[in-house]
């Protein structure tokens, strides 16, 4: 699994992103959690500005302070909060029991993903809450790839 999650993280990687390009992709996300009915909450930010927010029916303020919690994940790690979960699990430990991080503002569950672009780094966060984690992660990697086979932001594009 870890060398899946790696494989994704390098191949999501765009050539730039911007305001609009946070709109879109919020916007793509939104709308295939609408097609499943999914009761998420959805979270987009580049450093530490919010570019994009939306909660769906059936999402709750709980699912925000997921979203925060996974968040700070990714910003502190610079990958993927499932991935960094997984990591800690492969060791035979936890997250929450080897990070020595405050399990009240970390939280590395699946559904936030690094913004990162090419000859840059890691530049925002993209996130979900409301699903089973790998659900979480699985909804924002096909948004990801979604975004990119649009043409918009495709490295070498």
């Amino acid at each position: 699994m870890i060398r899946e999650l790696e494989a994704q993280e390098r191949r999501l990687v765009l050539r730039g992103f911007t305001h609009d390009d946070a709109w879109h992709l919020g916007s793509l996300l939104v709308e295939l959690a609408r097609l499943r009915e999914a009761p998420v909450a959805v979270d987009i930010r580049r450093g530490v500005q919010q570019l994009f927010h939306c909660a769906l029916e059936r999402a709750t303020a709980d699912n925000d302070v997921w979203l925060e919690r996974k968040c700070r994940v990714v910003e502190r790690y610079a990958e993927s909060s499932f991935l960094v979960g997984a990591r800690f699990r492969a060791k035979g430990t936890t997250f929450e029991a080897s990070s020595r991080l405050d399990p009240d503002r970390y939280a590395a569950h699946g559904g936030a993903f690094p913004i990162n672009v090419a000859g840059v780094g890691v530049v925002g966060v993209i996130a979900v809450s409301g699903l089973p984690q790998a659900d979480d992660h699985a909804l924002v990697v096909e948004a990801l790839e979604r975004f990119m086979q649009g043409g918009r932001n495709v490295v070498g594009a």
